[in-house]
């Protein structure tokens, strides 16, 4: 169970790992301590998605309205306070797309923060975005500090019993591949067959490919598993052709596809399938403490904002649409404590 419980553990922060090389790379650095930030738009009545986001995002300006209803069901001490103090655990190195420091070197941009921005703005509330390191992240919630998390937080059984959820994106692993490259996962793992594909060694995706590779091998075929000390190593040995396929988050291959698209080897996405495996859909989740009343108003606010067709602005400007739900879900069912 502990082997289950760290594998899970370092899906989540291999997020970041798989990342933070290519955002230093680029200029990218991370907030010190945790410093507050309102972030574009806040305010005003409009919310602007991807901003100076290293051509990660098509940066574009949202008009998104008050909706009083929502406003109402917020926990009375929240709608007077006029604040809604949204947490993030980028530090030390952001994890793009989702959340890291933008190129002038203080916004805290990525889908994450954007996506608070947004329900802060429907719910009439300002936006604070508080960044902290991941394991902080959970302290300011159970302190108070900080009333919601956007995140990259998978809904588990085990989070259940200390926090409240609303569901906003599919949490998913996706396939690498050269754009030249005609292969397809289609959802099956026979179609691996006689391909060599990169994972990060202790990842939830290596125990799911590793899982694979035994199937295929009852079944008198193989894959070849290769692994690299960092992303940039893989990315070479993708670029290269040494490799078939990297298998890894969804979002960081997301990110690396609008990182190669102009170059001599761009690469796009192969096929995706459930962080959670084969047996549930695997879901991130604003995360609040558990009593706080801030699931419901927030999953409210994210419904409305798939119903008006800002949710799906928002995905489409980060290169995400293939993560996105049709309903947020208060408290969902999340991994078994056995796969968490």
């Amino acid at each position: 169970m502990q082997r289950r419980r760290s594998l899970r553990t370092r899906f989540v922060r291999g997020l970041g790992a798989a990342t933070a090389t290519v955002a230093l790379a680029s200029g990218l650095t991370a907030c010190g301590g945790d410093a507050e930030a309102t972030g574009p738009g806040s305010g005003s009545g409009k919310v602007t998605v991807g901003a100076v986001s290293n051509g990660a995002a098509q940066q574009a300006e949202l008009a998104v309205p008050v909706v009083e209803s929502l406003r109402a069901r917020l926990p009375a001490d929240v709608r007077e306070r006029g604040e809604l103090v949204i947490g993030v655990g980028a530090l030390p190195a952001g994890f793009p797309p989702l959340a890291y420091v933008g190129t002038d070197q203080k916004t805290l941009t990525g889908a994450e923060p954007d996506l608070g921005r947004l329900v802060a703005a429907t719910l009439g509330l300002k936006p604070v975005v508080k960044n902290s390191t991941w394991e902080n992240l959970f302290v300011g919630i159970d302190s108070g500090k900080v009333d919601v998390a956007f995140t990259n937080v998978t809904v588990t059984e085990e989070r259940r019993k200390k926090y409240e959820f609303a569901s906003y994106r599919q949490d998913n692993l996706a396939f690498e591949a050269l754009k030249d490259n005609p292969w397809n996962f289609g959802g099956d793992y026979r179609n691996l067959a006689g391909r060599t594909v990169a994972v990060g060694s202790g990842t939830n995706q290596e125990k799911i490919l590793l899982e694979w590779q035994k199937k295929l091998q009852a079944e008198g075929k193989d894959i070849t598993v290769k692994y690299f000390p960092d992303a940039n190593s893989t990315y070479l040995a993708l670029s290269g052709k040494k490799i078939d396929l990297s298998f890894g988050p969804n979002p960081a291959i997301a990110y690396h596809i609008t990182q190669t698209a102009s170059g001599t080897a761009p690469t796009r996405n192969a096929g995706s399938f459930s962080g959670a495996g084969e047996s549930l859909q695997g879901l991130i989740a604003a995360t609040a403490k558990k009593g706080s009343g801030l699931a419901e108003p927030v999953a409210e606010a994210i419904n409305h904002l798939i119903g008006n067709g800002r949710y799906g602005q928002l995905l489409t400007a980060w290169n995400l649409s293939n993560e996105a739900v049709t309903t947020s879900e208060v408290n969902p069912p999340g991994l078994p404590v056995t796969n968490s």
